[in-house]
């Protein structure tokens, strides 16, 4: 039996209201933490900033694009005699917005379906993706990064603030799996330890006893990923040296690591998932399967599970890759909620 449903951000809805319910009528027993469903804009996920970037004033556009396609993304560069700042960079960005207008809400729900314990989860795409999706390989430079770094992490303590000790930040990241995937098996280890620093970087900028979750990505814009993994050890390694990292006054609650690549499901190939004999968590981080596929049956499902928990060793919870916002078909966010529901109360 498995502890728990997480839903990774995303949920379809017009408002936070229709996606928070949504989400609760359905799996309210099952979940620790419910994100406001990440509505409208946001629904999106980093493009809600990248489009708001085009009217910064210190910014110009090298490349203009519609999101049809990963080819076909924005990207931005400093305009000359201009620099790029947190203190001009983070009033582009969402994320207290959002929370200022959905956290009531949030609470008010949470008593409507009896879920004391039911925590508030922040969506906060990483720092790393902010720079190299708004800036591309220049997004590593100490000009750029900083500012994405800085402006991020001062939209979390904000939250902090303004939380009831109820609020667990899910860092959301492609770039550094994607990175990892991407690099020769012999250097996988050195790009897991460099991306780990990366990510690391982020909450040491916060205050003590901020809680934290990761969500490990390989991209889903479209339905369609950006990355894919020849077997499970890049997320094998990364979730390994996270903890490692990890400053040691910030719970990390829980690692979410993909095994479906958006429409591509699953493989029931078992040399696919062997490296997950070398998975290391600490048992007080829970490691979150997002197996849970629309083009997978329920048996099929258990399946993936045994899999997974067989060779990690260890009891997982439950989750589709990403979001359930930007499926092609609404139906399919409903039948990964069920079947994540039928496969905990087996």
């Amino acid at each position: 039996m498995t502890c728990s449903v997480h839903l990774v951000g995303g949920i379809p809805g017009s408002s936070a209201r229709e996606a928070m319910e949504a989400a609760l009528s359905r799996l309210a027993p099952h979940l620790r933490t419910l994100s406001d469903g990440e509505t409208g804009p946001r629904s999106w996920w980093i493009r809600a900033i990248l489009d708001r970037l085009r009217d910064h004033p210190d910014l110009e556009l090298v490349r203009d694009g519609d999101y049809s396609s990963y080819e076909r993304t924005p990207q931005w560069r400093v305009r000359d005699g201009h620099q790029l700042t947190a203190d001009s960079l983070e009033p582009y960005l969402v994320m207290d917005d959002a929370f200022r207008a959905s956290y009531p809400l949030f609470h008010e729900l949470r008593d409507a379906y009896e879920c004391p314990d039911l925590d508030f989860q922040v969506g906060i795409p990483l720092h790393l993706d902010l720079a190299v999706d708004a800036f591309g390989e220049a997004g590593f430079s100490p000009a750029l990064y900083e500012p994405c770094l800085e402006a991020t992490a001062r939209q979390i303590r904000s939250i902090h603030a303004q939380s009831q000790g109820d609020v667990v930040f899910q860092l959301e990241m492609p770039v550094p799996l994607i990175a990892i995937a991407g690099t020769s098996a012999a250097g996988q280890p050195g790009a897991a330890a460099q991306m780990a620093q990366r990510i690391c970087d982020l909450p040491r900028r916060v205050e003590e006893g901020t809680r934290f979750g990761v969500h490990l990505c390989l991209g889903d814009m479209n339905h369609k990923a950006l990355g894919h993994m020849r077997d499970v050890r890049p997320l094998v390694l990364l979730s390994n040296e996270l903890p490692r990292r990890w400053p040691a006054a910030l719970p990390l609650e829980y690692i979410h690591a993909p095994f479906a690549a958006a429409e591509e499901p699953p493989t029931f190939d078992e040399a696919f998932y062997t490296p997950l004999r070398e998975l290391d968590l600490p048992g007080e981080i829970r490691f979150v399967a997002g197996c849970v596929h629309e083009r997978l049956s329920l048996e099929e499902e258990r399946r993936v599970l045994a899999l997974i928990e067989g060779l990690a060793g260890r009891q997982v919870d439950l989750a589709a890759a990403c979001g359930l916002a930007r499926r092609p078909d609404i139906a399919q966010a409903w039948d990964a909620m069920e079947k994540s529901a039928a496969l905990v109360d087996a």
